[in-house]
C-alpha cells in the first residue's frame, strides 16, 4: 500500500529489484539449456556467475551472425549475467570455482555425467563447500539410466521423444520443431526445479540435487498426444497444422495466403458460423458437437476451406475479428516482433553491448501486475568481463593475486587489455 500510494503522491519510489534479488547462481553450463535456465533466473534478479572457458568461452559465442564481433546466438540467451572466464582443469581454476560455489545459493551445470566429478566439483564437494547448495544438472538423459553417459543435443532429444514423428505433413516425413524445444523445455523444466529447492530449503533448510533430464522434459510436454497411446495403444500421427482431436482447428488458405482458425470449443465453433454466414453448420447433426465434427472431419474441412477462399486475409481479419473467432495470419519472426500486441507487452528490451552497440533482446515474459519489478537490461558479457571483479569483490583476492592468475594463464579478462 505504501509503494501505491507513493505512485499515487507523484514521488519517486526507488527502483526494486526482480523478486531473486540476493540470490546467486554459479553457471557451469554451455550452449542452450543450461544457459537458458539460468537467464531465466537472472531476469527475475538473481546474480549469476557464468563460468567460461579460456580463449572461446561458451561454444555459442562461435555462431554466426555477429554484431561488432559477438554472436547474436550468445547475445540472446547471455543477458544480465556476469563472466568470468577461468581454467578449470587447474587447481586454481578449481578452487576458484569451490570458492563461488561457497558463496551461491544454486550452482548449474549440464555436462554428462562424471564429469563434475572428474573436474573436482561432484556433488559431494560441492555440498562440503556449503551444506544447504542447491544443485542443478541438466543432461541429455539423466544421471541414471542405460543412455546416461550418451551425448545429446535439441535434435536427438526431438527424436528420440517422438516429438518429431507429430510434427509435420501427414504425407510427409517427420519435422524437428522450429523452436529448440528439447533445450528451450529442459532449461524451463530447470528453473521450475530451482525455484521449487529454494522453497524447500526455506522450509527445511537443506539443499537439493536437481537431475533434470531433456528427454524426460520432452516426454513431460507431450501432454494429451502422450495420452492419446496411453489409453488407445495407438501413436498419434502427424496432421501438419491441424489438431488430432478438434476441428476446424489449423491452417486455411485465403484468396492472398494462409490463416489460422483455433475453434477449440463449441461456442467458437458457433461464432465461426454466425460469423461466415453459414448458421445452418450449426444444428447440422454431423457437425453439432466436438465429436460429431471430429468424426466428419473429412466432410467438414473441404466445406471450410471453401469457405475462407472466398475472401482475402484482411477481410477475413476483420469479420472474424468482430465476430470474436480465433485466428490469425501466419507472421513472420520479424512481423511477430513487431506486432501491436508485443509492442504493447514492452517485450523487446534493448541493452547496450560494450562492443556490439545498441542491441534489441526478447525481455522475460513473466510480469508483475501488482508489484512491477524493475532493473536494469544488461548486455551478454564479453568473455571474461567480470572476471577481475567477482574474484575480488566475492572471493576477496587483491590485485596482485588476480594478476598472477593472469599471468599464468588459470584466468582470462576482457577488461584487462585482452580484448
Amino acid at each position: 500500500m505504501a509503494t501505491t500510494d507513493k505512485k499515487k503522491d507523484g514521488a519517486s519510489a526507488a527502483p526494486r529489484q526482480g523478486p531473486l534479488h540476493g540470490i546467486r547462481v554459479l553457471d557451469l553450463s554451455r550452449v542452450l539449456t543450461g544457459p537458458f535456465c539460468s537467464m531465466i533466473l537472472a531476469d527475475m534478479g538473481a546474480e549469476v556467475w557464468k563460468i567460461e572457458e579460456l580463449g572461446h568461452g561458451d561454444q555459442t559465442r562461435s555462431i554466426p551472425p555477429y554484431v561488432g564481433g559477438e554472436s547474436h546466438y550468445y547475445m540472446a540467451i547471455n543477458r544480465n549475467k556476469t563472466s568470468v572466464a577461468v581454467d578449470l582443469k587447474t587447481p586454481e581454476g578449481r578452487d576458484i570455482a569451490l570458492g563461488l560455489a561457497a558463496q551461491a545459493d544454486i550452482v548449474l551445470e549440464n555436462f554428462r555425467p562424471g564429469v563434475m566429478d572428474r573436474l573436482g566439483l561432484g556433488y559431494d564437494t560441492l555440498r562440503a563447500a556449503k551444506s544447504d547448495l542447491i544443485i542443478c544438472s541438466i543432461t541429455g538423459f539423466g544421471q541414471t539410466g542405460p543412455m546416461s553417459t550418451k551425448p545429446s543435443f535439441d535434435l536427438v532429444t526431438q527424436a528420440l521423444s517422438g516429438v518429431m514423428s507429430i510434427n509435420g505433413e501427414p504425407d510427409g516425413p517427420p519435422t524437428k520443431l522450429g523452436i529448440p524445444m528439447g533445450d528451450v523445455g529442459g532449461g524451463l523444466w530447470g528453473a521450475i526445479a530451482v525455484l521449487a529447492a529454494l522453497q524447500h530449503r526455506t522450509a527445511t533448510g537443506e539443499g537439493l540435487h536437481v537431475d533434470l533430464s531433456m528427454l524426460d522434459g520432452l516426454i513431460g510436454l507431450l501432454g494429451y498426444l502422450a495420452e492419446i497411446h496411453l489409453v488407445t495403444g495407438e501413436s498419434p500421427g502427424r496432421v501438419g497444422s491441424s489438431h488430432h482431436s478438434i476441428v476446424p482447428y489449423g491452417r486455411y488458405p485465403v484468396k492472398d495466403g494462409h490463416i489460422v482458425l483455433a475453434l477449440h470449443v463449441g461456442g467458437f465453433w458457433r461464432n465461426f458460423c454466425h460469423a461466415v454466414g453459414r448458421p445452418e453448420l450449426i444444428d447440422d447433426d454431423r457437425f453439432r458437437q466436438t465429436a460429431d465434427r471430429h468424426a466428419n472431419r473429412t466432410i467438414l474441412e473441404p466445406i471450410v476451406i471453401d469457405i475462407l477462399a472466398e475472401k482475402t486475409m484482411a477481410e477475413w481479419h476483420e469479420i472474424l475479428d468482430a465476430g470474436d473467432v480465433p485466428h490469425s495470419p501466419v507472421n513472420s519472426v520479424g512481423d511477430a516482433l513487431t506486432h501491436p500486441a508485443v509492442k504493447a507487452r514492452d517485450l523487446i528490451k534493448t541493452t547496450d553491448h560494450p562492443k556490439a552497440g545498441k542491441v534489441d533482446v526478447v525481455g522475460s515474459p513473466i510480469q508483475f501486475l501488482n508489484d512491477p519489478f524493475q532493473f536494469s537490461w544488461r548486455a551478454a558479457p564479453t568473455l571474461g568481463a567480470d572476471s577481475r571483479t567477482i574474484l575480488q569483490d566475492v572471493l576477496g583476492y587483491d590485485d596482485a593475486q588476480v594478476n598472477d592468475l593472469l599471468k599464468s594463464g588459470i584466468i582470462e579478462s576482457s577488461n584487462d587489455g585482452d580484448s
